[in-house]
């Protein structure tokens, strides 16, 4: 398992990696799934803070695999067998969500495909630790720290009355463990398959919601509700989700992972990229019951639900991808986000939402006439 070249041509996601996404599917949808009910009966709270927790642990298994691979896919037999065991542990993740917002605490399900899906990493890292001697350091480093942590998660099971400190403890040093790990000699990731996916993955988050909209508002139709009603939903929705794409695919972002430091600021700012983004779907979701009159929630919370992740998905665009380059467009997505979150107010608030995007979209398109062009090559 040697590391491959960050200089390699035409390094592209494979088969595997695409596979090992789809997967993830499933646990983002039940994730926006249980927000938008629990959003919708009113306990938003509860429901945002049970989200964000099980959305961590998605969203780091996802990324811990994903810049593993770029550094080392050798897509050898063990290589591919350990990737299935990452990915059962995804589906069994999946499979305690719905037990966890019930209970609002963790469950066997929960920490167990969270703990299968990091120690299949730690074989990898062993692997690349016998075969790489110059990061030799690095890999041990990693796989000592993942066993360590994962003792410490399944520990919690134990004590669950510390669960949220717990938490908090241990996803803030799962995530600072590649700071100390990299230290030693950084991994040869791939900053244009790096690019490429984390865009795949904004694809299928964005897909899904689209997926839990159209779902609530086919079983909305199927329970007697009139197409006019959902009309302006279903343009401000789709008007929202097609400008949220256009705008994260504006540029091309390779050329921003120039250091280990970007990187890390890059890569761990779209935990909030990701989730805002499944976030909008649940938020979708909750205004087809609003109208529909299915939901405990009042209108303008409803609206508040697809507002809000918008709004951060907008401004943490703007950090990531934005500011290092628009300067003349600089401050349009927090004008944007700021109008957004206006919106509620109004009414009609998906609908203009899916107008503020689309301004802000054309705005660009005439100001960066050529720019778009620039995220194909």
């Amino acid at each position: 398992m040697t590391p491959r070249s960050p200089h390699e041509a035409h390094r592209a996601a494979t088969p595997l990696e695409l596979f090992f996404d789809l997967v993830f599917v499933v646990a983002i949808a039940q994730a926006a799934s249980e927000l938008h009910h629990a959003i919708a009966e009113a306990h938003a709270i509860e429901g945002l803070i049970g989200f964000l927790m099980v959305f961590f642990a998605i969203w780091w298994a996802w990324m811990a695999f994903t810049w593993f691979a770029s550094a080392y896919d050798c897509d050898d037999v063990p290589y591919r067998l350990l990737v299935f065991v990452q990915i059962a542990g995804a589906l069994l993740l999946a499979a305690g969500i719905p037990a966890m917002f019930e209970a609002r605490a963790p469950n066997i399900a929960i920490v167990g495909g969270y703990v299968v899906m990091r120690l299949a990493l730690v074989v990898q890292w062993l692997r690349a630790a016998a075969s790489d001697p110059q990061r030799r350091t690095t890999a041990r480093r990693y796989a000592l720290g993942i066993v360590v942590l994962q003792s410490a998660w399944v520990g919690m099971l134990l004590a669950p009355q510390y669960w949220m400190a717990g938490f908090l403890t241990l996803g803030a040093l799962d995530v600072a463990l590649p700071m100390w790990a990299e230290r030693a000699s950084p991994t040869t990731w791939h900053p244009h398959h790096i690019a490429e996916r984390y865009g795949l993955l904004t694809l299928i988050v964005l897909g899904e919601s689209i997926l839990s909209a159209s779902t609530t508002i086919e079983s909305a139709l199927s329970s007697g509700s009139v197409l006019s009603e959902l009309a302006p939903l279903i343009i401000g929705g789709l008007l929202i989700v097609c400008s949220m794409w256009w705008v994260y695919f504006d540029r091309p972002v390779h050329d921003l992972l120039t250091s280990v430091r970007k990187a890390f600021v890059w890569g761990y700012g779209h935990y909030f990229v990701f989730a805002s983004a499944a976030a909008v779907g649940a938020g979708l979701a909750v205004e087809v019951d609003a109208v529909t009159g299915s939901a405990k929630i009042g209108s303008v919370g409803a609206s508040f639900s697809v507002a809000v992740p918008v709004a951060i998905f907008l401004v943490c665009l703007w950090f990531l991808h934005h500011r290092p380059e628009y300067r003349p467009t600089r401050s349009y997505g927090p004008i944007a986000a700021v109008l957004v979150l206006l919106t509620p107010f109004s009414g009609f608030a998906v609908p203009l939402i899916g107008v503020i995007l689309a301004v802000l979209v054309t705005l660009k398109i005439v100001i960066y006439p050529n720019r778009h062009h620039g995220a194909h090559h």
